[in-house]
Parts: C-alpha cells; sequence; structure tokens
C-alpha cells in the first residue's frame, strides 16, 4: 500500500471554506442522460462566484461529461478511487486518472459503498491519501445508523469513524479537505436531519478535527448530506459549520440541483 499524502497546495478559496454542493448522481445517470444533465445544470446555474459547485457522474460518464461542463464554473467529481496510483487491480480507478479525466474532488467512504463492498475506515484513510497525492480534493462520508442516533451514541460512533478515516492525512492537507456528514437513516429517505441536528453534529465533528488537527481544523470544509432539498437547503446553510450539501437524488434534476446550488441562507 502506498506511503503518506502528498497534498497539494493550499488554495484562498478552500482556506476561506468556501461553501461547496456536490451532486453525486450515483449508479443513475446513463452515458447520454449524464451529459446532457450536466448541460442543463451548466444552464440553469445563476452566477455563483461565492461557492464551489461540482456534480459526480458514475465512471462511464466522466469524460463526456467533463466535456459538458468545459468553460462552465461547475466542477468534476468522481464518487470513488483505488488507493494505489496504478497496478494489477481489474476494475479500479486510479487517482491519477481520475485527475487526467478532469476531475478536481472525488467522495470516498460513501455509506453505500461501506455497507454493500465492504469498506473499511483504515482504507478510506488509504483512498482520502491517494486523492491528495493525485491534487484531488477527497470529500470523506461518515455518518451513524438510526439505531445509534436513537441510544444517542451517534457523536462517538460518528466522531470515532472520522479519526478512523484521516489516519495518515497532514495537517497542512486540511484546505483540500473536505468531510461530508451523512446520517445514513437519512439518505434516500425523504427524511433529513433537521437543521438543529446537522448543526449539532457538525460542531462535534468540528470538536473533532480540533483534536486531530489543532486550529487547522478550522479550514476543513464539512457538508451536509441526506435527503438535501430546495425546501430545506437554505435552513441548512444558515447554520454554523455547515460549509455545503452532498445532493443525491435533487441532483437529478437540474433545475433543482441548480436551486440547491443558489441557496440563500437566512438572516
Amino acid at each position: 500500500m502506498t506511503g503518506g499524502a502528498r497534498p497539494p497546495a493550499p488554495s484562498p478559496a478552500s482556506d476561506a471554506r468556501r461553501p461547496l454542493v456536490v451532486g453525486n448522481w450515483k449508479m443513475q445517470m446513463p452515458l447520454l442522460r449524464a451529459a446532457a444533465t450536466a448541460r442543463a445544470i451548466v444552464q440553469a446555474l445563476p452566477p455563483l462566484p461565492d461557492r464551489e459547485v461540482a456534480v459526480a457522474p458514475p465512471f462511464a460518464a466522466l469524460l463526456p461529461v467533463a466535456q459538458a461542463l468545459d468553460g462552465s464554473p461547475v466542477l468534476l467529481a468522481a464518487q470513488d478511487l483505488f488507493w494505489e496510483d496504478e497496478g494489477a487491480y481489474t476494475g479500479e480507478i486510479s487517482g491519477p486518472m481520475l485527475r487526467e479525466a478532469g476531475a478536481r474532488y472525488v467522495i470516498v467512504g460513501h455509506s453505500e459503498r461501506r455497507r454493500y463492498l465492504g469498506e473499511t475506515d483504515r482504507m478510506i484513510s488509504l483512498k482520502a491519501q491517494a486523492a491528495l497525492r493525485a491534487a484531488l480534493r477527497p470529500i470523506v462520508c461518515v455518518g451513524e445508523r438510526q439505531d445509534d442516533r436513537v441510544a444517542s451514541r451517534h457523536e462517538r460512533i460518528v466522531g470515532e469513524m472520522l479519526l478512523r478515516s484521516l489516519e495518515g492525512i497532514p495537517e497542512e492537507a486540511t484546505p483540500d479537505l473536505v468531510v461530508g456528514y451523512e446520517p445514513i437513516w437519512a439518505i434516500g429517505t425523504g427524511c433529513a436531519a433537521s437543521a438543529d441536528d446537522a448543526s449539532e453534529m457538525h460542531a462535534a465533528l468540528r470538536d473533532r478535527l480540533r483534536s486531530r488537527f489543532g486550529a487547522s481544523a478550522a479550514r476543513v470544509r464539512i457538508l451536509y448530506g441526506g435527503s438535501v432539498s430546495e425546501q430545506n437547503i437554505d435552513d441548512l446553510m444558515s447554520r454554523p459549520d455547515v460549509d455545503g450539501a452532498l445532493v443525491g437524488g435533487a441532483s437529478l434534476r437540474p433545475q433543482s440541483f441548480a436551486r440547491i446550488a443558489a441557496f440563500k441562507p437566512h438572516a
């Protein structure tokens, strides 16, 4: 397995925790539809100079979506990567390949991969390091099950998951590190965490980041994911430590995703 990460140079945008909205299309976009949807999103978005917007298509659609986004402010993201940069790893894709395809962000450790493919925190930490080596910004996902929340152990469970998933990440990488908080019980269910619950958990995650990175934790963006919609985005983005959103189903609908990306926090 590959050694320590070599992070890309910090950018002013990430230093300032510029809001980030990412659409995760999962396995729901055939190639031609993916390119058409990307073009429709570009057309629907108003100018948003104070935030970043990205979409994560399936691997097969990366290049046509990159072409559809070319010249627009919408960035390309990927849904996963392998922890080695090259080699005999059938069916996998590397960070350098994603970077060459035009990706700037990559999701690692999504709960669906943890659940269906058995990904561990150790594997996720290696993937995050691989992303940084390739000058990609990893979005490291963590979240609790419903029974963890009911038993009031969610902060401990998710905090420990986060620290294990960030092993090997150097402090100087914090401007390029993104955390995605996704309560598993809210993903694809239409039952989002309340803005208060999300803010409370984001604050707890920020505390965990401080225990790991010290003052540099203030540079890490924390996104909320789990049934994000046009109806709840403004409230979510009004809360402290909510730095953006990881959007699932709504990102498949260009007008809905454009409205989410154009969130307007309450005064």
